[in-house]
């Protein structure tokens, strides 16, 4: 995975529970802005970002266990709870004490069930189509990516979440080396656990492994209402669609928004000019 495109990075390793090894980005010096990815992407996500700020912000990106550059251990709980307590582990051990979080798809449960825990260390929050709340909602095309044995053989044995993430999550067409930058961690059976395993730790009823602890996240969101917000929404996302976006408005009124029609779910592939310029000015205002 070296020398991917537009990824000019020296990954870092930090080992959580278990003797797993997670990979991050920690890149820059200065304020920290710590950015976390979601399903089925990775760090390459964030990599125009850091680019983009590492001359004067520390940006810190984890790729989640079973992501990216981490170790992908067949026998491990890809639960809501275990992401949580690995980016607050790697957090700890780097003595994170204030930050500006960026969060994007799954990246918004486990980054708010952070943000919950400790807001005293959150200097702002960046919201990228994403959720953090309780939801029955589920595309079809997601769904079927949880059936029993047809979901294993369609996500592990074709490729296919990560694969169409790459033309269905964007509106404008990916260069071949950036689609080759998602895709490259997931080239395997093996290699796409994660990937499988974040779409079955959806929780849609309340029997389900992870629903008390979204439940937790969303409650704990009240206490992040006086914390800066810039929401940054692609309009074409065919999951995280217009509703998610008016009930983050909803529950954050005074959160800067920004919405671009034409995006779609990676909005920052489609819209990234726009984002970094909204992006330095909420980072200048929140560390300013």
């Amino acid at each position: 995975m070296a020398g991917l495109g537009q990824y000019c990075f020296t990954p870092k390793s930090f080992q959580v529970a278990g003797g797993h090894t997670m990979s991050y980005l920690d890149e820059g010096c200065g304020p920290v802005v710590v950015m976390v990815h979601g399903n089925p992407s990775w760090s390459y996500l964030y990599r125009n970002v850091v680019s983009g700020l590492q001359s004067g912000y520390r940006c810190i990106v984890p790729d989640h266990l079973g992501c990216g550059f981490s170790d992908k251990p067949q026998q491990y709980p890809y639960h809501l709870e275990n992401h949580i307590a690995n980016l607050e582990a790697l957090l700890d051990h780097l003595q994170i004490k204030q930050c500006v979080l960026v969060v994007h798809d799954w990246g918004g449960a486990i980054g708010m069930g952070w943000a919950g825990q400790h807001p005293e260390q959150v200097a702002g929050l960046v919201v990228l189509n994403t959720a953090a709340f309780r939801s029955s909602r589920i595309p079809l095309r997601i769904a079927v990516c949880r059936w029993p044995l047809f979901g294993g053989v369609l996500v592990r044995g074709c490729n296919g979440f990560a694969w169409p993430a790459t033309f269905m999550a964007v509106s404008k067409k990916m260069e071949p080396e950036v689609a080759k930058g998602f895709l490259s961690p997931y080239d395997s059976w093996k290699n796409r656990i994660a990937v499988h395993r974040f779409v079955q730790d959806i929780p849609l009823h309340p029997t389900h492994h992870s629903w008390q602890t979204l439940r937790k996240v969303e409650k704990s969101l009240k206490g992040l209402t006086d914390k800066p917000m810039l929401i940054c929404w692609g309009g074409q996302d065919f999951c995280f669609n217009y509703s998610f976006y008016k009930e983050w408005q909803e529950r954050f009124p005074k959160a800067i928004t920004n919405y671009y029609p034409h995006a779609g779910h990676y909005v920052l592939e489609d819209a990234f000019t726009a984002i970094m310029g909204e992006l330095t000015s909420f980072l200048d205002s929140c560390y300013g």
